[in-house]
């Protein structure tokens, strides 16, 4: 499991929005939208969160004919108990930890 300290605000913000729905498959564009992160701030860290163990990521088919699969991410066990500790050490008052707002 990746260390509790110095984890960026934007990864925070990540695991946050992830631990939502932690069984649910999240495709990034979606959480590019959430997030309000840029495609070269969210991937890098998708890809670091699952080479940690921390997310589950996977290729699913489109919906629509002619689509291209996309991958999905979700949050692992071990994510799933960072993002509930991120969580207790961040105050929920309605704002993201970097200081967005977060729609709910």
């Amino acid at each position: 499991m990746a260390r509790a300290q110095n984890i960026s605000p934007q990864t925070r913000l990540v695991l946050s929005v992830l631990a939502r729905q932690p069984q649910a498959w999240r495709h990034g564009y979606d959480l590019s939208r959430e997030t309000g992160l840029k495609s070269g701030t969210l991937y890098p860290l998708l890809m670091r969160l699952k080479d940690q163990g921390l997310l589950e990521s996977e290729w699913r088919q489109p919906l629509q004919p002619g689509r291209p699969p996309r991958h999905a991410y979700r949050l692992s066990a071990a994510g799933a108990a960072l993002a509930a500790a991120q969580a207790r050490e961040v105050p929920a008052i309605g704002a993201s930890p970097i200081g967005l707002a977060v729609s709910s």
